[in-house]
C-alpha cells in the first residue's frame, strides 16, 4: 500500500510541477511561472504553492493539494486541485481560513468537471479571498460534500505578495475603491 500511494503521490507531483517551466522563481511557498506562452508570446503569470497532507473522510489516505493564481480567458482566478474527487458544483459548500483571522464558509466557487478542482471566480469571493491571503502564512481549506465527504488541506502562502502581483497582471483585480462604486 505504502509504495502505490509514494507512487500516486509522485506522479501527482509531478503533474502539477509541469505547469511552470524552468523560467519560475520562488516566493516563499510558491513558484511563480514566468515564461511566455508558446502560442501568443504573452508572459503566463501563474503562481502556485502545493501541499502534501490533504484528507478526505471517505478515504484513509493523504494527497496532494495545489492552490493556483492566475489567469483564465482574461479573469482573474484561484484555482484549488487535489488528488481525489471533492465534490460536485450541486452539492459541495467550500470554507477556508488564512491564520487566525475570521474563518469564510460557503463561499462563492464551483467545483470543475471531473470532480477534483475548486475554482473561486466570482470577483467579490475572489478578492476577499486574495486580500486574506496578503501576507498570510497559512491557509486551512474544507471542502463538503454530499457525494464525497470532507475533504480538508493545509497550504503554506508565505511570500505571496510577489506570486499575486505576476499571477494577475495580465488580468488585474477590481480595486476596492472600484468595487465599492460598482
Amino acid at each position: 500500500m505504502a509504495g502505490v500511494l509514494r507512487k500516486s503521490t509522485l506522479l501527482g507531483a509531478m503533474v502539477l510541477a509541469g505547469c511552470v517551466t524552468q523560467s519560475a522563481v520562488r516566493s516563499g511557498s510558491w513558484m511563480i511561472d514566468q515564461s511566455p506562452d508558446r502560442i501568443t508570446g504573452a508572459p503566463v503569470g501563474g503562481a502556485y504553492t502545493m501541499a502534501w497532507g490533504a484528507t478526505n473522510s471517505a478515504n484513509p489516505s493523504l494527497y496532494m493539494a495545489s492552490l493556483q493564481l492566475t489567469c483564465f480567458e482574461n479573469r482573474p482566478i484561484a484555482k484549488i486541485a487535489f488528488q481525489i474527487k471533492i465534490g460536485s458544483d450541486r452539492n459541495t459548500s467550500f470554507g477556508y481560513r488564512f491564520d487566525d483571522k475570521p474563518g469564510h464558509d460557503a463561499v462563492e466557487s464551483r467545483v470543475l468537471l471531473g470532480s477534483k478542482v475548486l475554482v473561486i471566480e466570482e470577483s467579490a469571493a475572489l478578492q476577499q479571498f486574495v486580500d486574506e491571503l496578503r501576507g498570510s502564512a497559512k491557509l486551512y481549506v474544507r471542502i463538503r460534500s454530499l457525494n464525497a465527504g470532507t475533504t480538508a488541506v493545509e497550504l503554506h502562502v508565505d511570500g505571496s505578495e510577489p506570486a499575486i502581483e505576476a499571477a494577475y497582471a495580465a488580468c488585474p483585480l477590481q480595486p476596492a475603491v472600484a468595487r465599492r462604486s460598482a
